[in-house]
């Protein structure tokens, strides 16, 4: 601990801000049994959220709902779901003796890094939310990406919670007993480009918790065989399914003490996850950031635009090895973007070009995109929107002062 707290601390003074997964990386090589003997310490557990996408959304979810239920929560932050984050995460929170003053941990793992770590913890409940088609240049098969989930179900004292409209997943067969979250046979008819995941199931759930409607923000939620109205945090179809995901998992926790109406109301006035359809106020102006991750998520944030919008600023970052990849997205309902940028702008703007979409300007500068976007007037239509891949969103919100 004071090794890891001294790491942190240089790290700090180095690059004010920065650092976060240093003292991770340092403890898990010095001392590679802390991460599982702190994770093994929290009196009611450690949930673990994983999956291809919808992460960082179902987490937080979960988080507001057992908070709301009293519960005390230690989790980490959405850029902390690897192991040298995850580590850095509890090195803030955990006393000397490497305790944490929390009653459960709910935890964010990516999918690659939580299947090489599985044999370091044993979750209460795992939760897993769907594969996709995904950063080719590490998972280059879904079936790859289900295995890895496996070994994290695998994990799974109690129950695993999973999407039951993912056919990958319903395949699982973990020792723990599994619960289903999904959509009705209405919420898929009306997703005329599918819900994302490389194989859907062939029947929707006919009970349980299950998304009945979803109309912008707003959804209704099958729990406990009453229809549930709650705010989501964002527009879509996948944010009603991260929140069946998130409520599935709570009554699964709470057992008798799960109240429909709490969970309800902490849904509600839940905060987007910075990126996630996140409308915030900078340098004056209304601006929307909207992240892409992966093909999937591209077209189902992509076909939640307002139409006609009259200013977008599309980044594609590094983080995007090949952006051919991104090419089975069709962007036409952005319809024009002021500006391309991102160290990928000339191959980004290509599709958008080649898919109908107007580009004014290229700037792979993304610094000087983001001050001459914000610079322009006020939009006749709609509010300015910013559509990034990860790495521009970290820089975005460097760029911007919003770090934290």
């Amino acid at each position: 601990m004071i090794l890891g707290r001294g790491v942190r601390r240089a790290a700090r003074l180095r690059k004010a801000g920065g650092g976060s997964a240093v003292p991770g990386l340092v403890v898990n090589r010095v001392a590679p049994g802390f991460l599982g003997s702190v994770l093994s310490s929290f009196p009611e557990g450690l949930v673990v959220v994983s999956g291809s996408a919808g992460k960082s959304t179902t987490t937080k979810m979960l988080v507001e709902i057992l908070t709301a239920h009293g519960k005390r929560i230690f989790t980490n932050p959405s850029t902390a779901n690897i192991s040298q984050g995850l580590t850095s995460a509890l090195l803030e929170r955990a006393s000397l003796t490497g305790r944490i003053d929390a009653d459960l941990a709910v935890l964010e793992m990516d999918e690659g890094h939580g299947a090489l770590l599985s044999d370091r913890f044993r979750a209460r409940l795992v939760l897993l939310t769907n594969v996709m088609t995904d950063q080719i240049d590490r998972f280059h098969d879904a079936e790859k990406v289900q295995a890895m989930l496996a070994r994290i179900a695998s994990r799974a004292a109690d129950a695993v919670v999973l999407n039951g409209d993912d056919a990958l997943l319903t395949a699982l067969t973990p020792r723990a007993a599994v619960v289903r979250f999904g959509v009705s046979d209405a919420v898929l008819a009306a997703s005329p480009r599918g819900l994302g995941y490389s194989a859907t199931t062939a029947d929707r759930l006919q009970g349980g918790t299950r998304v009945l409607a979803v109309t912008g923000r707003e959804a209704r939620i099958e729990v406990r065989g009453a229809a549930l109205s709650v705010r989501l945090p964002a527009k879509g179809v996948h944010y009603a399914v991260d929140a069946a995901g998130a409520l599935a998992a709570s009554e699964q926790l709470l057992g008798a003490a799960f109240d429909a109406s709490t969970a309800a109301a902490a849904l509600d006035a839940m905060a987007p996850v910075f990126g996630r359809g996140e409308i915030v106020s900078v340098r004056g102006r209304r601006v929307e950031f909207v992240l892409v991750q992966n093909i999937a998520s591209f077209q189902l944030n992509v076909d939640e635009l307002d139409e006609g919008l009259d200013q977008v600023l599309v980044a594609m970052g590094s983080d995007v090895r090949d952006p051919s990849y991104f090419w089975p997205a069709d962007t036409a309902r952005i319809g024009r973007a002021r500006i391309v940028s991102g160290s990928k702008a000339d191959e980004v703007a290509l599709q958008l070009l080649y898919q109908g979409v107007a580009v004014d300007r290229i700037e792979p500068d993304l610094d000087r995109a983001l001050d001459d976007f914000l610079a322009l007037p006020e939009p006749d239509r709609g509010i300015k929107t910013i559509v990034f891949t990860a790495d521009s969103m970290r820089r975005t919100r460097s760029h911007l002062g919003l770090a934290g």
